[in-house]
């Protein structure tokens, strides 16, 4: 089973779209954990709290209702520095609306 970024993040899309306060997203893996906690420092989602259940693991996330959608674009494209800004403005609806989360062989960032 590929695509355990896109499972964690339409659970939490389709727990929010149904009004749940908590969440509960397995299996769990360091990527996952990164993406959440920049979630959590833009302020879509509460606490975070992991499970270690000496498997795959799995992760309790809270919920605040500040979430329209969030979801991972595949085929996983490359990005240039200078492009960033042109994909961002793509995929974006708006300016001062959205963040584009991106993954790189130094960890993950923010488009901004």
């Amino acid at each position: 089973r590929k695509g355990g970024c896109r499972d964690c993040l339409n659970g939490i899309v389709n727990a929010e779209k149904r009004g749940k306060r908590q969440v509960l997203v397995r299996p769990n893996s360091k990527v996952i954990i990164k993406f959440l906690q920049v979630m959590q420092k833009h302020g879509y989602i509460g606490d975070l709290e992991i499970i270690d259940d000496h498997r795959a693991g799995k992760v309790v996330i809270d919920l605040v209702g500040r979430l329209n959608k969030c979801g991972v674009i595949s085929p996983r494209f490359d990005v240039t520095l200078d492009g960033i800004e042109q994909l961002a403005s793509n995929i974006l609806p708006s300016r001062q609306f959205g963040h584009l989360v991106l993954t790189t062989p130094y960890g993950i960032m923010d488009h901004e």
